[in-house]
């Protein structure tokens, strides 16, 4: 079969424009790693600290205990020795303090205006260095309410983030729920909590992240001030992610809610692989807005759901494509049938040149929109150093993914798109027939895609 080729195109509005911003790096004599993006621009600042902890570094006996550590941590410090005395503070700043604890990082984020970021800083490293954990019965119950959202009545596990993981990463921490199970959370001391908090929380297993209108030498040297005291610790190493999801596989829970949420999950490709461009370039062209094939399809078109998404989890030494959608129950073998015939066009066609000039363009904006976000910039910068990704600034970002040319995306769809790499989950009120034609949609992905690769050997 004849193929067309398609001439590499120079990249859509030229250049990016310039990045307003200076960004540097310095380590403390203790190890932890401190990053400035000075914006002259902004008129707010943030900072955000992150630490390498999370379920992927968890075993099953320990499991959703940096969880409920983050919890433990906002009941105050020997400075501010309640949850109100250490909001209170922050507040007083015009700032909030927010949390939150992810597969593989926690981050402690707050933003408030410049002139407060000595205060700011004293807070956290008072927190950090010197946290109370006190009433851990009483956030205990907290966090067991929090955690009640994720089961039905029945006690069956319904959130299908958590559902979805634990099969595509069977055996492994990746696949652990980040709140943990309920019996770990019943059972967590003060000690155990603390213990944990000293082996994750040292210094050289933090970042600590500062964007705003600020001076580089002021940030390292209120940072010295407020983190010298912080032992130094030693970094974390999670276990290495498995290599493939051995899909295709198809799970299903039945519980009485009026909508069935689906989430299909492919192994994805390491950030730091060469033809990870061409994936995220893959994801904007699948769902990058109303015009793009997964919702102009899935919802205008053929009404199978009100909402669908696409997006890419990055996880270090590996990454998830996730496409989810919530529909009627009965729509559910459409739903993934038409889903699935996306998928197989994206794999069998090389994209069209003004989708994919779109696709690079929408990027662009994208990363100028970045450029007044303080919060996004101490993340760019935090999280790419927390996980030793190269420092890459806006305009290195843009031109690796402007690079990308349609025979490239095509390739990592083939590649990434594929059976073996898919575990689908559906979580709703669907019948047996409805789960049984779902079933067999998901392995028709595989016999489909097997007889596709045998015409093109």
């Amino acid at each position: 079969m004849a193929t067309r080729k398609h001439a590499r195109r120079e990249p859509p509005d030229g250049d990016l424009i310039p990045f307003p911003a200076r960004v540097d790096t310095a380590r403390l004599g203790n190890g932890l790693r401190v990053v400035t993006v000075a914006t002259p621009h902004l008129h707010a600042a943030a900072v955000g600290l992150y630490a390498a902890t999370g379920s992927r570094y968890e075993t099953r006996r320990n499991n959703g205990l940096s969880h409920f550590v983050e919890h433990m941590l906002f009941r105050g410090s020997a400075r501010f020795p309640s949850s109100f005395a250490l909001n209170h503070a922050i507040e007083e700043r015009c700032g909030m303090l927010n949390g939150e604890t992810g597969r593989d990082y926690s981050l402690y984020q707050v933003q408030f205006h410049p002139r407060e970021l000595g205060e700011v800083l004293r807070i956290l490293g008072d927190l950090f260095t010197s946290p109370r954990f006190s009433d851990i019965d009483l956030e205990r119950q907290i966090v067991l309410e929090e955690i009640l959202d994720d089961f039905d009545e029945r006690g069956q596990r319904v959130n299908v983030d958590d559902v979805g993981r634990g099969h595509a990463w069977r055996g492994h921490p990746l696949g652990f729920p980040i709140t943990g199970p309920e019996r770990n959370i019943r059972r967590f001391s003060r000690a155990a909590a603390l213990a944990h908090f000293r082996r994750h929380y040292g210094a050289r297993n933090l970042v600590l992240a500062a964007a705003g209108p600020l001076a580089h030498a002021r940030v390292l040297a209120l940072a010295r001030q407020a983190f010298g005291r912080l032992p130094a610790g030693r970094r974390r190493t999670p276990r290495v992610a498995p290599s493939s999801l051995a899909g295709p596989r198809f799970h299903c829970v039945r519980t009485d809610s009026a909508q069935v949420e689906v989430q299909m999950l492919f192994h994805g490709l390491s950030d730091r692989h060469s033809r990870y461009p061409a994936l995220v370039t893959l994801l904007r062209l699948l769902d990058d807005g109303m015009a793009t094939p997964l919702h102009y399809r899935v919802c205008d078109r053929k009404g199978l759901a009100y909402h669908v998404s696409a997006g890419l989890e990055p996880l270090g030494d590996t990454s998830l494509v996730e496409i989810g959608a919530a529909c009627a129950a009965e729509k559910l073998p459409a739903l993934l049938g038409e889903i699935f015939a996306i998928l197989r066009e994206l794999r069998e066609r090389p994209a069209e040149a003004r989708d994919l000039d779109k696709a690079k363009r929408r990027y662009a904006r994208d990363l100028e929109a970045g450029f007044d976000d303080v919060e996004g910039l101490c993340a760019w910068f935090g999280d790419s150093l927390l996980f030793d990704r190269p420092l890459r600034t806006p305009a290195e970002r843009y031109r690796r993914l402007a690079r990308v040319s349609a025979t490239q995306v095509q390739r990592v769809a083939r590649d990434i798109l594929r059976p073996e790499r898919l575990v689908v989950t559906a979580v709703g009120n669907f019948t047996a027939a409805a789960a049984r034609q779902a079933r067999a949609l998901v392995r028709s992905l595989g016999a489909t895609t097997s007889s596709s690769s045998s015409m093109r050997r």
